[in-house]
């Protein structure tokens, strides 16, 4: 059974926070919230969660995962911005929108959209999700916390923990989670796209909404 933990929203216990770099530098598998909904988080290195994320999720290797950074910084190693990009971005993050933008040549090949070479990234408006970032000292592969058949991402802390606790390795808690998941957009093309719509208001970018596709979440 899986380490369910209950940590502060705003001021995280370093100690626990310890606990979770721990666990993700072990190469294991995380429930954690965002500032959307509740997620599941790897190391980009630990493939055997990331296998475990995608069959808890039932998802092909088609489907691409998204990268949550603690910085603007730390994204220009994984992705290419232009200064269109560059300034789109200081503009929102961090908030709650995916951006699909190029992939750099340090991001491996299984973790980018073969075709485009392209990825998701996101930085959270999440004191959590930042510190952990941080501590970690690299992104996370990262996936909404929704199962199979589910209309909408887990949003309980009791219903994640009975849920996932046989599934993940631990489980960071931080209260009743939401059930929207980030706005994408994608910025391989400009004018940029909104291809889903979701917490981060779309109007505020001025951009028009796609048909719905595919997209990392």
């Amino acid at each position: 059974m899986a380490l369910c933990i209950e940590l502060h929203p705003v001021n995280p216990q370093p100690r626990l926070l310890a606990q979770a770099v721990e666990v993700l530098r072990a190469g294991g598998l995380l429930v954690y919230p965002t500032d959307t909904c509740y997620a599941l988080g790897c190391m980009i290195a630990a493939r055997e969660s990331q296998e475990r994320l995608r069959r808890i999720r039932q998802l092909d290797l088609q489907h691409d995962l998204s990268l949550l950074f603690s910085g603007i910084s730390q994204l220009a190693d994984y992705a290419k911005l232009d200064d269109r990009a560059y300034a789109l971005l200081r503009k929102t993050l961090p908030g709650p929108y995916t951006f699909i933008l190029p992939a750099t040549k340090d991001v491996p090949r299984r973790l980018a959209d073969p075709r485009k070479r392209s990825i998701g990234v996101r930085i959270p408006k999440n004191p959590l999700c930042e510190n952990l970032i941080t501590d970690l000292g690299e992104p996370l592969m990262s996936s909404t916390l929704q199962l199979p058949g589910a209309s909408a991402p887990l949003t309980d802390p009791d219903e994640i923990c009975e849920a996932l606790g046989n599934q993940v390795d631990m489980v960071l808690l931080s209260g009743v989670g939401g059930v929207l998941c980030s706005t994408v957009v994608d910025l391989l093309q400009w004018p940029p796209r909104v291809l889903r719509e979701g917490v981060g208001d779309p109007g505020l970018l001025g951009l028009r909404v796609a048909v719905q596709c595919p997209v990392p979440h």
